[in-house]
């Protein structure tokens, strides 16, 4: 609870696949208003092409909504002729 207000929060179902030769192959596979129905998008995607052959790419993770999570800000690496991205 926040200032007298029920915090509310939602569950973002992603599926990261590692890849050593093209870096990793992320999917936003949805946004759920409990935890229990993401799982039970991961029980209805799992036997799916792709997914069945990577099952430990499924993550679930809490957001709170009107919070910002990304607060850190971000920077550029120069390199040559190319500017890297980076987190700070």
């Amino acid at each position: 609870m926040r200032n007298g207000t029920t915090t509310e929060k939602v569950y973002i179902l992603h599926h990261v696949r590692e890849d050593d030769e093209y870096g990793d192959d992320a999917k936003l596979i949805g946004v759920y208003r409990t935890e229990e129905k993401a799982k039970e998008a991961i029980e209805r995607l799992s036997p799916r092409p792709g997914f069945h052959d990577y099952p430990e790419g499924f993550q679930i993770d809490p957001y709170e909504l009107d919070e910002d999570n990304w607060t850190e800000g971000f920077g550029f690496i120069t390199s040559g002729d190319e500017a890297l991205e980076t987190d700070r």
